[in-house]
């Protein structure tokens, strides 16, 4: 008993990186996006969350295998393998995704203080603060319990879906239903794609597996937490999109939802407004605080992988400074961004497309590495390597289609 008992822990112990990533896949902007997909075209957009749930898995299972099968990050290998000029490339890439997405997730958290009365310079300077103190005085494990049990917080949008009560033969009529000649409607699928494919995500559970220490032994415990996550975080974005279209498509002011509080009240008609209010705020923070963690701690990684400085959660502040102050500073700036007033739903759409346009970057570098860096049982070869090269091919193709043509 007790020996089953202890691999049952020892198992539970390799889990976080795939679900932390996953959890913070469900973010601001994931939220948003989807709401406003929801109001705007319904369930039309419904489909394409299922489809994304085996891209997901080979997206992050293949960031999985770099990271067990070379003991190195992302960055690192690009640099590596393609030289400082790609590493570049990459890095400007990778920056640009994470800001925008810090940018969305303090937005949509200081839109949840708004709600409640608190005005945007104080829920910044609180979280600010929040955040620095909780990553500078604990190791990565701790850090990562912490953003695992608030992005759980996400399972309120479960409960907003079952209470709006969708129509279940609206939702089959609508479920093929595909207005590929509408650009709107292209521009929304670009960035249900862009927000769920990031490029920042990639490097984060590569550089993730490393600092908790993971090995090739853990291959099957990872794999497996990264299938769990990938259907937990598509299963949080349909329900927000299925609660959206219960409550917006009736709605005539729906097309028009230009703020977190908006989107909020419309949730209420399903709950009632307070706690129509409460529920959606709890489940919009619980993805923006852990995302907002994850990028920054993905900047700070990026940062110390390109100057070959040290870089750890393990190491004390006064070890590894460099990190901790690219880390505040990625924080501070996004924060200084938002209280200075950008409209966050036009926002969160619009990075999400961008993500969509650099689909072709990071899956490209990350189907290259895997393909040259994977020795032994890890290299992919055979039908699943050539299953994925046509996935994020057509992926890709598909992103940059719809961003340019919804634009």
């Amino acid at each position: 008993m007790q020996t089953k008992k202890s691999k049952a822990i020892k198992l539970l112990a390799q889990f976080g990186p795939g679900l932390a990533v996953m959890l913070a896949d469900t973010e601001a902007g994931s939220v948003i996006t989807a709401a406003q997909s929801g109001a705007r075209w319904g369930y039309r957009l419904l489909l394409l969350q299922a489809l994304i749930v085996p891209l997901l898995f080979m997206v992050q299972e293949l960031a999985a295998r770099l990271a067990l099968g070379t003991g190195q990050g992302y960055v690192e290998l690009i640099r590596q393998r393609f030289g400082k000029m790609m590493a570049v490339v990459s890095v400007t890439t990778l920056a640009v995704s994470c800001f925008g997405t810090l940018v969305t997730e303090l937005g949509g958290l200081a839109s949840v203080g708004q709600i409640f009365g608190v005005p945007i310079w104080q829920t910044i300077a609180a979280l600010i603060v929040l955040i620095l103190t909780m990553v500078t005085t604990g190791a990565y494990q701790s850090v990562e319990r912490i953003v695992i049990l608030s992005g759980l917080f996400e399972l309120a949008f479960l409960v907003i879906a079952w209470k709006a009560r969708p129509d279940h033969r609206e939702v089959m009529q609508q479920l093929l239903q595909m207005p590929i000649g509408n650009h709107d409607y292209l521009y929304l699928l670009a960035a249900n794609l862009g927000t769920s494919i990031m490029p920042w995500s990639i490097f984060y559970q590569q550089s993730a597996l490393l600092d908790k220490g993971l090995s090739l032994e853990n291959v099957k415990a990872v794999r497996a937490e990264i299938m769990v996550g990938a259907i937990l975080c598509q299963v949080i974005t349909a329900a927000i999109m299925i609660a959206a279209a219960a409550s917006f498509s009736h709605n005539p002011s729906a097309m028009g939802l230009e703020n977190v509080t908006q989107i909020a009240d419309a949730f209420g008609t399903s709950l009632g407004m307070s706690w129509g209010h409460i529920i959606f705020c709890i489940g919009l923070s619980g993805g923006a605080l852990i995302a907002t963690v994850l990028v920054c701690l993905t900047a700070a990684w990026a940062f110390g992988e390109v100057t070959g400085i040290h870089h750890s959660l393990e190491q004390r502040p006064l070890d590894a400074p460099w990190f901790y102050v690219a880390f505040a500073a990625m924080l501070i700036l996004g924060g200084l961004v938002v209280v200075s007033g950008v409209s966050l739903v036009r926002l969160s759409i619009a990075m999400g497309v961008l993500n969509a346009l650099l689909l072709p970057i990071a899956l490209g570098f990350l189907y290259a590495l895997a393909r040259s860096e994977l020795r032994g049982t890890l290299q992919l070869t055979g039908v699943y390597g050539k299953l994925i090269a046509m996935t994020f091919c057509a992926t890709s193709i598909l992103g940059v289609y719809c961003a340019i043509a919804g634009m």
